[in-house]
């Protein structure tokens, strides 16, 4: 029985291996797992690379982040070229206004005085009033005589820009050339003016003298008709 017992065990030791042949074992495994990393490094660098993958889908939108400080304020530009000058405001659209005053046969023979009145309503204070006088005029004299025709808006001439008048100068003539011809011509005296305010307007025409000069036998609207147009134009 003893014996049986005794050959077991070394049997058991027999198969065991010893520590030293253990140790020698796990050294050769970590020395062949060395080559191996060894191997896989040398040759990953030779590797070709593949394909490039399909994008990938956007992320969901970020948060806003925190906001920025005021930025430096910015130089003052180059001046501009002047521009045109463009009404904006809409005017109101020209309703025309005018008139006229007729006579069949004026033959007024003064020198110095009234010859004929129209009275006018202005509408517009900023308007201008354009006005003609048309009528047989005539001056007669033996010396040198001027005589003249002008136009008076509610008693004074016209002071924008200037009157408006019409002159006839008659030379003293000679013995051979009558001096004293007696001649009637239809004339006109016509312009523009400007400042007259609104409302009615006593628009006249006399006849008076001219400077430095003589007056002489003056005739207006003989055995014709005259008349005064009026009307207002927009500036």
């Amino acid at each position: 029985m003893l014996s049986l017992w005794t050959s077991l065990l070394l049997a058991g030791c027999l198969l065991q291996p010893s520590n030293s042949q253990t140790e020698n074992q796990k050294v050769k495994q970590r020395s062949l797992r060395q080559k191996d990393l060894d191997i896989l490094d040398r040759y990953n660098g030779l590797c070709v690379q593949g394909p490039m993958g399909h994008p990938g889908r956007d992320g969901n939108p970020g948060v806003n982040g925190i906001p920025g400080t005021p930025g430096i304020p910015g130089r003052d530009g180059a001046k501009g070229e002047k521009g045109e000058c463009m009404k904006e405001s809409i005017e109101e659209s020209w309703t025309p206004n005018f008139k006229q005053c007729a006579w069949s046969s004026l033959n007024y023979g003064i020198d110095l005085g009234k010859i004929a009145e129209c009275t006018f309503t202005k509408m517009r204070s900023y308007s201008a009033l354009r006005v003609v006088f048309s009528g047989s005029l005539r001056l007669k004299c033996k010396t040198a005589c001027c005589q003249r025709w002008y136009f008076t808006f509610n008693g004074a001439e016209c002071s924008g820009p200037l009157p408006i008048e019409a002159i006839i100068y008659l030379d003293q003539g000679s013995a051979e050339l009558n001096s004293t011809i007696n001649i009637h011509r239809t004339s006109t005296v016509e312009g523009l003016c400007e400042g007259i305010g609104s409302g009615l307007v006593d628009v006249a025409v006399w006849v008076g003298t001219c400077a430095d000069y003589p007056r002489g036998d003056a005739s207006t609207g003989w055995n014709s008709v005259s008349r005064i147009i009026i009307e207002e134009l927009p500036k």
